[in-house]
């Protein structure tokens, strides 16, 4: 299994209309065949000194293998998605992770 997940920061002063932008590019991504499960969310109304809330939106994807994930990151779909949205965001950061 591979695990990829994706945090988003949008640009400073982003409108409900961006984020709206934003979600539904990433939704996009979910037609992707290599994608065996995936999960769009926002920041949880949680609060405890271990949680960063910083992030407007993240993109968890979960893959049966590195291979997968591979052919997810040259896919058309995503190209468009980067290359459409990439003026909403101001900071990505991605943790990926296999089965131990």
């Amino acid at each position: 299994m591979f695990v990829h997940h994706v945090y988003f920061w949008m640009n400073p002063g982003a409108t409900e209309s961006d984020r709206q932008q934003l979600a539904a590019g990433i939704r996009s991504l979910q037609a992707i065949e290599t994608i065996k499960m995936s999960h769009i969310g926002t920041p949880a109304d949680t609060n405890r000194d271990v949680i960063d809330r910083s992030y407007d939106f993240s993109w968890l994807v979960i893959f049966d293998t590195s291979e997968g994930q591979d052919i997810y990151q040259v896919h058309p779909t995503h190209l468009k998605f980067v290359e459409e949205c990439k003026h909403l965001w101001r900071k990505v950061v991605v943790y990926d992770s296999i089965d131990r």
